[in-house]
């Protein structure tokens, strides 16, 4: 932050320096400051004008409703388990030892979230009692996924179950079959889509009314941009350029 302020005031002396010497005269910088100000006047207005064309709450959510029943099968998944494990990390005759250890002890009673905080190497999770939440099938490795989607009912166990990361053991909590997502599901992104969409629409309107009655020579538009790019160099490189 010290260095910021440092910065701006910095470039202020610097600009201040620069009126003195006149160079706000010179036809390229002045040029360059009226562009300059033209983006900033026309940042200000757009911001203004996205502010007064943002729908109210209401007129957003109708929007969204409208569009979630125009194209539901957009809102179809597939099935879906939410299920938890225990990683016991390498693929070795100790590592799979261990877990079957963590299976026999589970299948006595012992509880699943308390020994995955204790032992799962899968430290996203382990912390949530192993937790993995909802998620739609090929989203985990291959023998992984197939063994969750494969258990029946919330409460089972797998087996031990190994992949390229160790061995897992997994315990489903619950299944989702295939479906249609309701409507209160996807309302906020259908609402956040809705306020977006109505805003550039005014956007493209404004834009579009202002240039009626006007003659846009490419020519001319062309000639500038080349004299421009000449006398900017810097302003006009591209970002990636060496």
């Amino acid at each position: 932050m010290t260095q910021l302020v440092s910065n701006l005031y910095a470039r202020r002396a610097m600009a201040q320096q620069a009126d003195a010497e006149a160079l706000d005269k010179d036809p390229t910088v002045a040029a360059a400051l009226k562009i300059a100000r033209d983006k900033v006047l026309s940042d200000a207005w757009i911001e203004k004008q996205d502010k007064r064309n943002t729908p109210k709450p209401d007129v957003a959510e109708a929007w969204a409703q409208t569009a979630y029943k125009a194209k539901p099968e957009r809102f179809k998944v597939g099935p879906e388990v939410h299920a938890r494990h225990i990683l016991i990390a390498g693929t070795d005759a100790d590592a799979k030892a261990q877990a079957e250890k963590i299976l026999a002890d589970l299948k006595r009673g012992a509880d699943f979230a308390k020994l995955a905080k204790e032992f799962s190497a899968d430290k996203s999770n382990a912390e949530k009692g192993g937790d993995l939440g909802f998620f739609a099938q090929g989203r985990m490795v291959p023998e992984f996924d197939a063994v969750a989607f494969g258990l029946a009912k919330p409460g089972d166990l797998s087996g031990v179950v190994q992949t390229k990361f160790g061995y897992h053991i997994i315990q489903l909590q619950d299944k989702k079959e295939a479906r249609v997502r309701s409507f209160d599901e996807v309302k906020d992104e259908l609402v956040k889509d809705a306020v977006a969409t109505i805003v550039q629409d005014a956007r493209v309107a404004y834009a579009q009314k202002m240039q009626e009655g006007v003659d846009i020579r490419a020519e001319a538009i062309a000639n500038f941009a080349s004299q421009y790019a000449k006398e900017n160099p810097k302003q006009t490189q591209p970002a990636n350029a060496k």
